[in-house]
């Protein structure tokens, strides 16, 4: 066997069991880990999935618009469905961990988008980015909760802005909005936050916010008032145009203030007891109506007038020397069983406390200060306040020569006793008795007199007759005018001693001219002619008397023609 020519056996393997973990396990191991810190991560950020239904989910959109407060985004909004009857939308939102905290009982959600509320433009700047749903947390948090209901308008007021809440007493809403202001001293203080409608049947309760430190000024004895609008009056400066503000204008607004008490000093004053929250307070009309509130005492009267009551509403001013005491509260017309007649009452309220010396109490009860009231006279009668308007008002006077009565009653009423009207009242009436008299004067009957006056006149004043008359009035003047040159010509001293014939027969030729270009021009006026013939004849008659005086002259003494009148004759 050959040596050279066998090959050597393989070599043989030898496998050995390691103990160690290979290398390769720790990517896997790693990706293990670090999803699971991933699902932990993400399940510790995410927060409860929530559902907010709204009447109307107009530009929310699934998978992007968002959840935000104080414009942090707390969620996104997951999917949007229609509620089982189909009335609202119910929109899902995934919340993160920081909204939990927001999500209490009493949180507020609602739609940010463009609008005009309360008087402000909000959500402009999601006319880029979209709509998204805002959230304002509960002042007060309370139990957790994952459904909620969202509201049409956005919250007035945040829940951290200090400041209390009053309810206002109103018969009606009127021009008041969501959102009207609040004034104070001209300033605006609050806003309107609404109202409640459980008691909408008799009154409305106005829920009015107001911001500190203004709130701490209502105090039990502040008055709130209507000041929405513009209020017109004239008064003795001339009209008078009161204004709040554009906005309360055009959104309504309330003011309020405190009136000391008529008989309230300093030490009363600083006594004032602040208002709590929620305290009721009634809303006047206007601030005239707020003033009056603060006399605390009425007596009830009733006055029957025989004249007519235009004018007279619930409302109207009683006066007392021109200055407001009272005012009527009821006008009415009713059949009297007793008199079997038709009578109109009316019923006012007297606040005795504006007048010195009744509303001191000087008199220990009403029924004796009415009583030695009535004794003096007291009466009341109708007042125009406003010939333009009718309005009128009920006064009170003291008439002197007044017949005696005595206090009655009827009802809870004192009856005063009336009289008749004073004033525009007692003006229009004799006006109207004027304006009847006038009425009977027969102005056709005589118009058409003066018209056959007139026509009877002209047809004289056209007749041949008179135009003759004139013609030869004419030539004689005329001829008179040529003598009267001659003599002014031929006789020098004569005629210088004569100026004032010369004027007279000058004005009376003057004046004939003038009438005789009147008359060829058909002016035919009988009272104008009758005054020019009267002033000729006047004036004629005077030139012949000078004529006759200058005669009479040159018949005595002849000489004068050639040497003058004597020196301190006469002629």
């Amino acid at each position: 066997m050959d040596i050279a020519n066998v090959s050597p056996a393989p070599p043989q393997a030898v496998t050995r069991r390691s103990h160690r973990l290979s290398a390769i396990w720790l990517i896997p191991l790693l990706a293990i880990v670090i999803a699971g810190w991933l699902i932990w991560d993400t399940i510790s950020k995410e927060g409860p999935t929530i559902e907010v239904s709204f009447e109307s989910a107009e530009g929310l959109q699934a998978g992007k618009s968002p959840l935000k407060f104080k414009d942090i985004e707390f969620g996104t909004v997951k999917s949007l469905r229609l509620s089982p009857d189909n009335t609202h939308v119910i929109v899902t939102i995934s919340t993160n961990a920081q909204a939990a905290s927001l999500l209490t009982e009493g949180a507020v959600f609602w739609v940010v988008k463009p609008r005009f509320f309360a008087g402000n433009f909000s959500g402009l700047d999601t006319l880029l980015s979209g709509s998204y749903v805002g959230i304002l947390p509960a002042a007060n948090r309370g139990k957790k909760h994952t459904t909620f209901k969202g509201q049409a308008d956005p919250p007035l007021v945040e829940a951290n802005v200090p400041g209390r809440t009053f309810m206002l007493k109103s018969k009606r809403i009127g021009s008041l909005s969501v959102g009207s202001p609040i004034f104070f001293r001209d300033l605006a203080v609050g806003e309107v936050l609404g109202w409640d409608i459980a008691d909408m049947a008799e009154s409305v309760m106005i829920h009015a916010f107001v911001r500190a430190p203004y709130d701490t000024y209502v105090l039990e004895q502040t008055r709130f008032w209507d000041a929405s609008g513009i209020s017109l009056g004239l008064g003795p400066q001339g009209l008078d145009v009161k204004m709040e503000s554009l906005r309360a204008l055009i959104l309504g607004g309330i003011a309020f203030g405190t009136s000391p008490s008529p008989h309230q000093g300093r030490a009363g004053a600083d006594q004032a007891v602040a208002a709590s929250e929620k305290h009721v307070f009634p809303l006047f009309a206007d601030k005239q109506a707020a003033d009056s509130a603060s006399y605390t005492r009425t007596i009830a009267a009733v006055s029957y007038f025989s004249g007519s009551l235009r004018g007279v509403t619930r409302g109207s001013e009683v006066t007392m020397q021109g200055f407001k005491i009272g005012e009527v509260t009821d006008v009415r017309i009713m059949y009297d069983h007793a008199k079997k007649a038709i009578v109109a009452p009316v019923h006012f309220e007297v606040q005795p406390e504006r007048i010195v010396g009744v509303g001191d109490r000087v008199y220990d009860t009403d029924e004796k200060a009415v009583e030695a009231l009535l004794e003096r006279g007291l009466r009341a009668s109708l007042q125009s306040t406003s010939l333009i308007t009718g309005q009128q008002s009920v006064a009170l006077t003291f008439t002197a020569d007044a017949p005696s009565a005595s206090l009655q009653r009827q009802g809870s009423d004192f009856v005063i006793p009336s009289t008749e009207s004073e004033g525009f009242g007692e003006l229009a009436s004799s006006a109207t008795e004027l304006v009847d008299k006038v009425k009977t004067i027969p102005f056709d009957v005589i118009g058409q007199n003066v018209s056959g006056i007139l026509k009877s006149v002209n047809d004289a004043t056209k007749g041949p007759e008179l135009k003759n008359a004139l013609a030869s009035l004419q030539v004689t003047m005329a001829s008179a005018q040529d003598m009267v040159k001659q003599l002014d010509k031929n006789v020098g001293p004569a005629s210088k001693r004569l100026p004032e014939i010369s004027a007279d027969l000058q004005k009376t030729l003057t004046n004939a001219n003038k009438l005789i270009v009147s008359l060829d021009d058909g002016y035919g006026n009988d009272t104008k002619l009758n005054r020019d013939m009267n002033r000729l004849m006047v004036e004629f008659t005077g030139a012949a008397r000078a004529l006759r005086s200058l005669a009479d002259m040159l018949q005595r003494n002849p000489e004068a023609l050639i040497k003058g009148r004597a020196t301190g004759g006469r002629e």
